[in-house]
């Protein structure tokens, strides 16, 4: 099954953070059915300080293009991740508007 792993920063702000990490013990119910509706089986989202690292598992009928397509066309997506930007902080060299990077694989044992 294919994997990819994603990287973003948040903001500095313990508070903030604190509120990111409720947001996320209980994501919003249209949003783990747009997560799951795009292919994705499993989704993992781990943090150290402002760092976030994200792995995704998904089926043959993911791609990022259709992720992006429907999330584009979904009002709810939209606002959590409107609402998400609160929180969350580009990584440098990252185009604008861009949140999560894709991660290059550089080592498997």
């Amino acid at each position: 099954m294919p994997k990819y792993c994603l990287t973003l920063d948040l903001k500095n702000d313990p508070a903030l953070i604190a509120e990111y990490e409720k947001y996320h013990q209980q994501i919003w119910p249209e949003i783990r059915e747009s997560i799951l509706n795009s292919g994705i089986v499993g989704m993992e989202i781990y943090r150290y300080d402002t760092r976030l690292f994200m792995i995704m598992e998904v089926n043959e009928s993911f791609s990022f293009e259709r992720k992006g397509e429907m999330d584009a066309g979904n009002a709810k997506v939209q606002e959590w991740e409107n609402l998400m930007w609160k929180y969350q902080q580009p990584l440098k060299n990252t185009a604008k508007g861009e949140k999560w990077v894709l991660m290059n694989k550089i080592f498997e044992l």
